[in-house]
Parts: structure tokens; C-alpha cells; sequence
């Protein structure tokens, strides 16, 4: 989806508009995510890109895509370009990402100190 969207049509309430805009992107995303994924794939993954016009939209992680819409809305924008792209993705392993799981750490993890053995 690349659209751009009027935060201030006249005659609409522009806190109105802006949650059904953050609606509209809310339910696209869910009807993406219930295509069918290619094999190898774990989840659909979105590039996300949100700004005043196309040439100055800034990459977003999609989390963020709600936070930057009420910033721009706050910041007095008239339209708003949104950029979703559905991509299918595999989740990283912790041990492809070269980061050590945690229970891999140093310490036993379970919180207790048996120096005697005893358990109270």
C-alpha cells in the first residue's frame, strides 16, 4: 500500500480522520498477515515508510507507524503518505544472530545459593 492520506479534509474532525486512518492501516495489516506465506517463511514482515510527501517519508519500524502518525498530526500536517509493504520473513535464531541465548549466561539462573547443599 503507498497512499497518501488527508489528515484535514474539511467538514471531518481531524482527530476522527486520524484514527481511521490508524484503523484502515490496523486492518490492512491484519488482512496481510492472513495470506498464505511462502514456504520457508515464518511470518509477513512490513516495510514501513511515513512522512508529510513520498520524497520525505522516513523508514519506521511498523510498531512505530501509530506514534509517527500522531506526530505528524500534532505537528500540523495536512496529508500524511504511508508506505506499507508486505514481505515474508523467517525469525532469527539466536544462534544466527551471534548474540548468546539467555540461558547461555554466566550465572545458574535459578537465584538460590546452595553452598551446603541443603534446600531451606
Amino acid at each position: 500500500m503507498k497512499k497518501t492520506f488527508a489528515l484535514r479534509p474539511e467538514g471531518k474532525h481531524p482527530d476522527r480522520v486520524l484514527e481511521a486512518l490508524k484503523n484502515e492501516l490496523s486492518k490492512y495489516m491484519k488482512r496481510e498477515r492472513r495470506r498464505d506465506l511462502p514456504a520457508g517463511a515464518d511470518f509477513w514482515d512490513f516495510d514501513c515508510k511515513v512522512g508529510a510527501d513520498e520524497a520525505s517519508a522516513e523508514v519506521f519500524h511498523p510498531n512505530a507507524l501509530r506514534a509517527q502518525l500522531d506526530a505528524l498530526a500534532q505537528g500540523g500536517a495536512e496529508k500524511v503518505y504511508v508506505e506499507l509493504l508486505a514481505k515474508p520473513a523467517t525469525r532469527q535464531r539466536w544462534a544466527d544472530s551471534g548474540e548468546r541465548a539467555p540461558s547461555d549466561s554466566d550465572d545458574d539462573g535459578g537465584g538460590f545459593d546452595d553452598d551446603d547443599g541443603a534446600n531451606g
